[in-house]
């Protein structure tokens, strides 16, 4: 019976779009979309987005694995036909969900891709069409998409179908206002079930938190990767399990960045002079030698910049971003002066610890043989 299912003609398509459309109705009936803060512009994007990528991106680069594999390799057309549906569909969807977690972090530690990634956290609210807005370059270089071609050349098309099914339900359902998981973690019998679930595959509270502004706003951006399953980012290193939502959704420093800067990047720029996507753009480094005094408040939160890019030093305001730096929270114990480092090489960060006196100590040398 399901292998019949699955042969339906373009199933998994009329799946997801199913399911965009469900959420669509939750969001509209909950009054989610009556309040939405989302701009003509955000929808043309996220909906351009979609259907480019289902319509061209997607098709071309099955088309062109196809025609690679019968060139170079046409003894293996079809080699996973009589495979087990089961043991294809893990196959693939464990190597693509690995693929698409390397590649996810990979876009918040290096420049260029987070350029391309950028407008996906651009969006000052969750939606269930938010999970299709990056740059078109960005899904043109996704490795997961280049997965699913040579799958689909070596016959797994039944194990791509239900494997693209399950995932984007995953995906859309984790993007949407819809908190689904939040009842679940209210209730007391329903708990123990959702901290199961959110173990293993990615729960809106688990992904809400990497589009939380910052920590300040209860957000993880530089954590919580995944894409359905949540075992990569617990295998290295970046889960971070909460039942809380974010308070505040998008980047720290907003820009003016037209759809077609966001969506056609590097080959349109943006006019707007403080994003990352105009032309000439360059981060400036704003350390100093000398630390900067805080006066703070006991129970206050404080985010330290250690990137040293920041416009608001000592504190962070997001420039980390495609970068594998990191801001650490500061929670005041008590009332009373602070003396946060900005010279971002002190062992004791967020503190000042006087690594910056041996700087100066360099510099006035450096001065001195100069003036020799």
């Amino acid at each position: 019976m399901l292998q019949q299912i699955l042969d339906t003609k373009h199933l998994e398509v009329y799946i997801v779009i199913g399911t965009l459309v469900l959420f669509g109705l939750l969001e509209t009936f909950a009054g989610f979309l009556k309040k939405s803060r989302r701009t003509s512009s955000d929808w043309i994007q996220e909906a351009g987005s979609f259907l480019a990528l289902s319509t061209l991106i997607h098709p071309l680069i099955v088309w062109i694995i196809f025609q690679a594999g019968n060139y170079f390799l046409p003894e293996y057309t079809q080699w996973m036909t009589g495979w087990n549906l089961g043991i294809a569909l893990a196959f693939y969807l464990l190597i693509d969900d690995m693929l698409q977690y390397w590649y996810h972090r990979s876009a918040h530690e290096y420049p260029f891709l987070w350029k391309l990634h950028r407008a996906h956290h651009q969006a000052e609210e969750m939606g269930y069409f938010v999970s299709y807005r990056n740059a078109a370059l960005y899904f043109l270089l996704m490795p997961n998409i280049w997965w699913i071609g040579v799958i689909t050349f070596l016959g797994g098309g039944k194990a791509i179908v239900l494997g693209l099914i399950l995932k984007q339900v995953v995906i859309i359902s984790s993007h949407s206002t819809v908190k689904w998981d939040k009842p679940m973690y209210d209730n007391r019998l329903l708990r123990p079930l959702v901290k199961i679930l959110e173990r293993i595959i990615i729960t809106p509270a688990f992904h809400h938190k990497h589009h939380g502004t910052s920590k300040l706003e209860g957000g993880e951006p530089n954590n919580n990767f995944g894409n359905m399953f949540s075992i990569w980012d617990q295998l290295f290193g970046t889960a971070i399990f909460r039942d809380s939502f974010p308070t505040k959704y998008g980047l720290p420093r907003p820009t003016q960045d037209v759809w077609t800067a966001a969506y056609l990047y590097p080959l349109v720029k943006s006019k707007d002079e403080r994003s990352e996507l105009a032309s000439g753009y360059a981060p400036q480094d704003t350390t100093t030698a000398t630390p900067t005094l805080v006066t703070v408040k006991k129970g206050e939160k404080y985010l330290w910049c250690a990137c040293g890019k920041s416009q608001s030093q000592p504190f962070c305001d997001g420039s980390h971003h495609g970068s594998k730096q990191k801001p650490i929270l500061f929670e005041a114990k008590r009332d009373g002066t602070v003396k946060f480092c900005n010279c971002k090489i002190s062992k004791k960060g967020p503190f000042c610890d006087n690594s910056h006196e041996a700087l100066l100590e360099k510099v006035a040398t450096e001065k001195v043989i100069l003036n020799r």
